[in-house]
């Protein structure tokens, strides 16, 4: 049997020189019309398919920046860190903190998800919520469900006055409870940090007043939204965070 001539390599230098290609532009500069042989080829290296365009382009991962939402484009080809449209979608839902609306994930993602939602949807990868008469897209587990319905009902800018009695509604104010119980501490953080930035100069300690914080988390909520650090990541505390082991004393 001929022994095959093809090297991965070749494919390498193609997407280095053009950043992107197709599939047939792989397949002229392999010399082969064989989509398989690629495939094989592709697999010797670290690569990705778009999201967009029907997922007909390939590029090495070296060559992609990536954003803080894990997406990166090229001559308005996307990609992204989470891998196929399904992937994407269901990656940026379940991590938001208010879920989306078809057009808002449309919006962010630049390409049509109404189909893949609901493809989610009916596999039980994600969950859909009625949201004044539109489909809200939410996480699959209950818990996180909970809470993106509930910091949708959480009006933009909600503590952006001073938090004085009389002021914020009862109705409001039992909304935030709610929304707050329904975040882990990171979340918690972040939302703080947020209410903090609306309101300028003296938004650490109001937000920290109005929400029962310390006004220390607060401003760490904020510089983390200022400084973009990692918002995607799954820690809740940083690493060494949270009270010191307790080392246990042996007897001499």
């Amino acid at each position: 049997m001929r022994p095959e001539h093809y090297s991965a390599d070749t494919i390498a230098v193609l997407l280095r020189k053009k950043t992107v290609a197709t599939m047939p532009e792989i397949l002229a500069e392999l010399g082969t019309s064989v989509d398989r042989t690629v495939f094989r080829k592709l697999s010797e290296l670290r690569y990705r398919a778009s999201y967009s365009h029907g997922g007909r382009y390939y590029a090495l991962d070296e060559s992609a920046r990536f954003d803080s939402q894990g997406l990166w484009s090229f001559q308005s080809v996307w990609f992204s860190a989470h891998g196929s449209l399904v992937d994407t979608a269901t990656t940026m839902v379940d991590v938001s903190s208010t879920g989306y609306l078809v057009d808002e994930l449309d919006k962010v993602l630049h390409v049509k998800t109404k189909d893949c939602l609901r493809h989610l949807v009916e596999r039980g990868r994600l969950a859909r919520e009625d949201f004044g008469g539109r489909h809200l897209y939410c996480s699959a587990d209950a818990g996180k469900r909970q809470a993106q319905v509930a910091a949708r009902r959480v009006p933009a800018g909600a503590l952006a006055a001073p938090p004085v009695e009389g002021l914020v509604s009862d109705e409001l104010k039992a909304t935030l409870i709610l929304f707050l119980g329904l975040l882990d501490e990171k979340q918690r953080r972040l939302f703080a940090g947020l209410e903090s930035l609306k309101l300028g100069h003296g938004g650490d300690a109001l937000v920290a007043e109005a929400l029962g914080l310390d006004p220390a988390t607060v401003a760490k909520g904020r510089r983390e939204l200022l400084e973009n650090d990692d918002l995607n990541s799954v820690r809740v505390r940083q690493p060494g965070g949270g009270r010191k082991a307790v080392e246990k004393k042996h007897q001499k």
